[in-house]
């Protein structure tokens, strides 16, 4: 589940056409946490909600 939390991230991201830098200001966290995301670690929990929300998708669509 891990990774393809992480693929649809990044899918999703690249689909908007933005970079790690655009996605981590708009969600208010380093583009650090941005790639991380990207390379299998976990957000934070509350974030889970704001990226699906950001992304228009559902929390179980988001991990996959």
């Amino acid at each position: 589940m891990e990774m393809k939390l992480a693929g649809n991230i990044r899918h999703f991201r690249k689909h908007r056409g933005m970079t790690q830098e655009q996605l981590a200001a708009q969600l208010v966290v380093s583009p650090q946490a941005v790639s991380k995301w990207e390379n299998g670690s976990y957000p934070e929990g509350d974030l889970v909600p704001k990226i699906a929300d950001f992304f228009g998708v559902s929390i179980d669509y988001l991990y996959g």
